[in-house]
């Protein structure tokens, strides 16, 4: 696999070193084995879902973390006692840990979380300020306001 050096953008670049740092962790993620298998879909217009496969795990296995808008989600298993009782002729369902890191955009939050039949959705919205939302401005009609200090003079 190829590496990528990204230090000639750091140095040329001024503003753009969280640019460099996502491509870099893609380049990172892209390497990784693939496990746990997931979806990401968007469900409206601001409105994102995300599902993991992880069968076999129970709420308690598993931790949601977001910090610096990074989305860690990891599955620990815990020791199965009845493990030694049972003996497979083929183990397919994979009972290992797990750690999955999804990058997330400014201001996608995390709604909520469910896991059902072995699927865990995690529903993301974004949440745009009040400030950073497009806002009407009125117009007016009618005469200039007077500024202060100086009078309208006829012409």
């Amino acid at each position: 696999m190829r590496t990528i050096d990204f230090t000639p953008l750091y140095r040329s670049a001024v503003g753009f070193d969280r640019l460099a740092g996502l491509l870099e962790s893609a380049a990172r993620t892209s390497q990784e084995n693939g496990w746990p298998p997931y979806n990401i879909e968007t469900t409206g217009e601001n409105a994102y879902r995300i599902e993991i496969a992880v069968a076999g795990f129970r709420p308690e296995e598993l931790n949601l973390e977001v910090k610096e808008n990074l989305l860690t989600v990891t599955g620990r298993r815990t020791a199965n006692d009845d493990g030694a009782q049972r003996t497979y002729l083929h183990r397919g369902l994979a009972e290992r840990d797990f750690e999955r890191r999804f990058q997330l955009a400014d201001y996608v939050v995390v709604i909520d979380a469910r896991l059902d039949n072995g699927l865990l959705s995690i529903n993301l919205e974004r949440q745009l300020p009040e400030a950073l939302k497009p806002r009407r401005i009125e117009i007016a009609g009618g005469a200039a306001p007077l500024i202060e200090g100086k009078k309208k003079t006829a012409a």
